[in-house]
């Protein structure tokens, strides 16, 4: 029954079509795999090349705002990572072991935001939006979308300037529908980190200040207050048979440690600090266990 009711909340702003241009992109995107060049690092630096690590938003309150780039996966991962597929252990299989999902029932986000990665391609709006899935990868977004909470955009650096393959997110960690999906206090540091503490009875009471993403890998509490440049974490997630192992680092330098320009700025920085700390978490993801008839 509430699930009934959640869906009929929901499917008045749900968009639904077959979306050839999506299956024509991420064709171009797996061809593009085999002609990349990976940089040490996993990654080439947007701001190397006229890029970003704050996405262009069509409208924000001031107008020019952005959201923070906060989290990457190397292009020094598994190949098969960095393909955008839910099968053979790809990306969105990988989300998944994170307990994160697509869209719910297909509908398409209808305030999209940009970003340069510096590879060539300019600004493009996100390759989707992935949302927290409450345990439930079929239908748990649609509850996401209702009640808040974890969530993240995604751009791939393929471009003819810099192709390392590598996957850029912007995570964020969102607030009801009812209350505009403004961002929670702290909740572009926060999410970052849940997207590696799973969301579980575990992680429920973590303290506040906890970064929560990197948190669902590693199964702890990430204290976001104390984290320096080269801090390293790791830890395995699983989904549909596929082990994976990530090993993450926090760098500076990047991102940049203010509230300046980024969006939700006056409700999001809390205690005196910045809404944006300055670090993004860099994840090395390789695959270490497959299903038998992989």
């Amino acid at each position: 029954m509430a699930s009934t009711t959640l869906l009929c909340l929901l499917l008045p702003s749900l968009v639904f079509g077959f979306n050839h241009g999506n299956i024509h992109n991420r064709l171009r995107r797996a061809s593009s795999l085999s002609s990349r060049k990976v940089p040490e690092q996993g990654f080439y630096n947007p701001l190397d090349n006229g890029g970003s690590f704050l996405t262009k938003i069509p409208v924000t309150f001031p107008m020019g705002q952005g959201e923070p780039v906060n989290t990457i996966i190397s292009g020094n991962s598994d190949e098969a990572i960095l393909v955008d597929s839910e099968t053979d252990g790809g990306l969105r299989n990988y989300f998944e072991s994170l307990g994160f999902s697509a869209e719910c029932l297909g509908q398409k986000e209808s305030t999209h935001q940009a970003v340069n990665l510096g590879d060539g391609h300019g600004f493009l709006n996100e390759t989707a939006v992935i949302r927290w899935d409450y345990g439930d990868p079929s239908l748990g977004t649609c509850k996401e979308t209702i009640q808040g909470g974890n969530h993240f955009r995604y751009w791939i650096q393929n471009g003819p300037d810099a192709n390392s393959g590598a996957i850029f997110m912007a995570v964020s960690y969102e607030l009801p529908l009812a209350q505009q999906h403004d961002i929670i206090p702290n909740g572009y540091n926060l999410a970052r980190c849940i997207l590696l503490v799973s969301f579980s009875q575990q992680c429920s009471n973590i303290a506040r200040f906890s970064d929560w993403l990197i948190g669902n890998i590693t199964q702890s509490s990430i204290p976001t207050l104390t984290l320096s440049n080269a801090t390293t974490y790791n830890g395995t997630t699983s989904a549909n048979g596929f082990t994976y192992h990530s090993d993450i680092l926090y760098v500076s330098g990047l991102l940049p440690n203010t509230s300046d320009g980024i969006n939700h700025n006056l409700t999001v920085a809390v205690s005196g600090r910045n809404a944006v700390d300055g670090f993004v978490a860099i994840l090395t993801v390789k695959i270490t266990e497959k299903p038998p008839t992989s």
